[in-house]
């Protein structure tokens, strides 16, 4: 029994040892501080993500996300005047139907569906064209969809809404990151 003792108390001091290395490791760091976001970097996050320009874009909902994501980078200040990088923002849409409720025979209408808004994105440097981070991000949103016709529009224009407003925050957090891992 007391050599099963110590042996079970060398492993937990080996455990916790072992645990302590891993944790010295760990390089974990908040994307929205006020410290720089790339090793060595000289410019605070926030400072960082509001010196980003976005191109325009040609669709109402790729519009919303543009604007949301101006908005959510710049604190409400609007477009960089002097940009250090720039962003090449391509969004689409796919609207489907997302459950159908028979109520006759003869009626087999959708009644709920689902936007998905899909953003390609590319940033650039601005002074030497260089490519910092590219990805894809997509989110969807659900609305009924009522047998009057202007209350369906109206509801996918409301999750057309959401959905950009959700989509804006998850570009801000991927164009953090692109930032960050940047060497």
């Amino acid at each position: 029994m007391n050599r099963s003792g110590a042996r079970a108390g060398k492993l937990a001091a080996g455990a916790m040892l072992l645990s302590a290395v891993l944790l010295s490791a760990c390089t974990v760091r908040p994307l929205y501080s006020n410290q720089p976001l790339a090793v060595g970097g000289q410019t605070v996050a926030t400072e960082e993500l509001a010196s980003i320009s976005i191109k325009p874009v040609k669709t109402r909902y790729a519009q919303q996300v543009r604007n949301n994501l101006i908005f959510g980078l710049t604190h409400g200040k609007g477009e960089p005047a002097s940009p250090v990088y720039s962003l090449d923002l391509g969004v689409t849409e796919l609207v489907q139907s997302a459950a159908a409720i028979q109520v006759t025979k003869d009626q087999d209408e959708p009644s709920a569906g689902i936007v998905t808004l899909t953003a390609n994105y590319r940033l650039t440097e601005t002074a030497t064209g260089k490519v910092v981070g590219t990805g894809r991000r997509s989110i969807s949103s659900s609305f009924d969809r009522p047998k009057q016709e202007f209350a369906t529009y109206r509801a996918q224009i409301d999750a057309e809404s959401r959905a950009a407003r959700e989509l804006a925050e998850v570009l801000r957090l991927a164009l953090a990151q692109d930032l960050a891992k940047r060497k």
